[in-house]
């Protein structure tokens, strides 16, 4: 589920530079009432936050032992 959560967040932070780049918008800021608003720095750490766990998603062994029934 943290990963779920963390990937969620790392997708909002990446739609939200792609805002800032393409079209100089900056959507956190927009919706919080700035940058350097306490919900605005608290989202951009939180996605902060979501890109350092998601790095472990890199390192993490992601095969499952299937149990299939002998027929």
């Amino acid at each position: 589920m943290l990963d779920k959560i963390a990937l969620a967040l790392v997708i909002i932070g990446g739609l939200n530079w792609g805002g800032i780049g393409l079209f100089k918008f900056d959507t956190v800021a927009w919706l919080f009432g700035g940058q350097a608003s306490t919900i605005s720095r608290i989202v951009y750490t939180l996605v902060a936050l979501a890109a350092i766990w998601c790095i472990s998603l890199l390192f993490r062994n992601t095969e499952e032992a299937v149990d299939v029934p002998h027929r």
